[in-house]
């Protein structure tokens, strides 16, 4: 990340590859042939630290590259395998978050994302007889650093971006729980290799960490790009963005992937983020009989349930332009569109 300055990356939203995930093997192995010859050899543990060697050189750049206050959100999962006949757990998150701290970070409060199954069997090994059953493995983590101290809102100018990018008082309720439990996305890919390399996590994974950890006009790095998820939620999201991505495979999937949910697809889903909340006040007002709020938010004229909220915007796109090959340029509304005079009219007139 040679073109990235010194301490200019507000925040990062990633998901790497997993060590000793096999769908990875080839990739990490490409990077470090020591890999290979430690997964022919049946050596898993050497296989395991090597393969989190080369995540290593990203993290450290990682270091370099996050303004002091600035935030870092991996999401990583741990692994299952069976490797000479022994199965065992491999701690990819552990492993992570010892390296962070060893390099700086301090770790904040990280998040498991439950992820749903359907799966009949929720258990493997010996069936219904004890002693040699392990249970199914179906949560990951987001692991939260932070660089330095906290981060300082100091103009006026930035203590007004920090109000209009704050976020509702029944998301902050939802999204700073410690679990999040929600399915995993399917991929949309066209190429066969392309669909092996991709891991991408849900669109609602990068909106929330972008908007909980970033305010409007921040840069948002993404080092293990995939099909462009952590681009795209940063696009609706009003932030800056930029993003790594070694499989030239998945090259035109992070375009076609962006380009297809953009610009109506993300201002329905953001227009929907104002339809919960007005949902949320309206059934508010029914449960405790209240027809008053103390908070008025003054852009859309809908009751808010702090004054934190009443500044907050949420600015549409208008366009997005491909600049070049690797470029989009994003332009937004800057003034609300709607406002609100009840349940029944608030996309009364809007676009």
């Amino acid at each position: 990340m040679n073109e990235i300055n010194d301490e200019t990356i507000d925040l990062v939203v990633t998901s790497p590859p997993y060590p000793m995930i096999a769908m990875w093997d080839d990739i990490l192995s490409k990077r470090n042939i020591d890999v290979r010859e430690a997964l022919d050899c049946g050596n898993a543990m050497e296989a395991f630290e090597l393969m989190h060697r080369e995540l290593d050189k990203t993290w450290k750049e990682l270091y370099r590259v996050v303004k002091p206050g600035g935030i870092a959100c991996i999401n990583i999962g741990d692994a299952t395998r069976t490797i000479k006949g022994e199965f065992r757990l491999f701690p990819n998150h552990a492993r992570c978050l010892n390296y962070f701290l060893k390099i700086g970070f301090t770790n904040l409060t990280n998040i498991l994302w439950r992820k749903q199954t359907n799966a009949p069997n929720k258990f493997m090994g010996s069936g219904m007889l004890p002693g040699g059953a392990y249970v199914t493995l179906e949560h990951e983590y987001i692991l939260i650093f932070r660089k330095g101290g906290k981060r300082n809102f100091a103009s006026d100018e930035q203590r007004l971006s920090r109000r209009q990018s704050a976020f509702f008082w029944e998301e902050r309720n939802t999204w700073f729980s410690d679990v999040w439990d929600f399915k995993g996305t399917a991929q949309k890919l066209n190429g066969r290799s392309s669909r092996k390399r991709s891991g991408a996590y849900p669109f609602e994974i990068p909106y929330r960490l972008i908007n909980m950890y970033s305010v409007k006009g921040d840069v948002v790095l993404d080092p293990f790009l995939g099909i462009g998820t952590t681009i795209l939620a940063s696009m609706a999201s009003c932030r800056n963005s930029v993003g790594y991505e070694i499989d030239h495979d998945l090259s035109t999937e992070i375009l076609s992937t962006i380009n297809a949910n953009t610009k109506d697809g993300i201002n329905d889903y953001i227009r929907g983020r104002l339809s919960k909340h007005v949902s949320f006040i309206e059934e508010k007002k029914l449960k405790n009989n209240e027809s008053t709020f103390k908070h008025v938010n003054r852009n859309y004229d809908f009751p808010v349930i702090t004054g934190q909220e009443t500044d907050l915007l949420i600015n549409f796109l208008e366009s997005v332009t491909q600049v070049d090959d690797c470029t989009l340029e994003v332009n937004y509304t800057t003034k609300p569109t709607i406002s609100y005079f009840g349940k029944d009219s608030l996309f009364s007139g809007m676009d």
